[in-house]
C-alpha cells in the first residue's frame, strides 16, 4: 500500500477542519437520525422520498466524517519558521502581476485541502500554484489555462 501524503495545514485551516469534523458528529449527526426517525415514522418506507433524502445524507455525512478523520490523521501544523520568503512556499503570501494586463493579484499558497479561491487561498497543486511554487521574486511564470496560457511575474513574496 502506498504511503499517504502528509497534509500541510495552517493554524487556521486545522481549526476549521477539526471544528466542521465536531460539528458533523455532534450536530448533523443527531439532526440527521432524528429526519429518518421522523421519515419512518410516517409508514412505508419502500417508496418513502423523505427516508431516502434522510439516508442519502446520512451516508454523504458519514463520508465525510472519515474523510476529515483520515485529513485529520496526516495533518501536519504549519510552523511559521515553514513558511519562507526568500521563494514560493507553502503558507506564502504572493503577489502576482499578470504580465499582459498588469493587473495585480494577492494569493496565499496552502495545501488542496483548505484552498479557497474567494479567499484568495490557492492549492500548491492547482496549476499556478504549481507553477510559482520554489520560484523567487521577479520571477517570470507561465501558466496554461483554457483561454491560453497566461504569465505572471512575482512581484512579492511574504509571511
Amino acid at each position: 500500500m502506498a504511503e499517504e501524503k502528509e497534509v500541510v495545514l495552517t493554524k487556521e485551516g486545522l481549526e476549521k477542519l477539526e471544528n466542521e469534523l465536531e460539528h458533523l458528529k455532534s450536530v448533523k449527526r443527531e439532526e440527521v437520525a432524528e429526519r429518518i426517525k421522523q421519515a419512518i415514522a410516517f409508514g412505508d418506507i419502500t417508496e418513502n422520498s423523505e427516508y431516502e433524502d434522510a439516508k442519502n445524507e446520512q451516508a454523504f455525512v458519514e463520508g465525510r466524517i472519515i474523510s476529515l478523520e483520515k485529513t485529520l490523521k496526516k495533518a501536519r501544523l504549519m510552523e511559521d519558521e515553514d513558511i519562507r520568503t526568500d521563494v514560493v512556499s507553502l503558507g506564502s503570501r504572493v503577489t502576482l502581476k499578470e504580465m499582459k494586463s498588469g493587473r495585480e493579484v494577492k494569493v496565499t499558497l496552502v495545501s488542496s485541502v483548505e484552498s479557497k479561491l474567494k479567499d484568495g487561498k490557492i492549492s500548491d497543486e492547482s496549476p499556478v500554484g504549481k507553477a510559482i511554487m520554489g520560484k523567487k521574486v521577479k520571477s517570470t511564470v507561465s501558466v496554461e489555462a483554457p483561454a491560453g496560457t497566461i504569465k505572471y511575474r512575482i512581484m512579492k513574496v511574504e509571511k
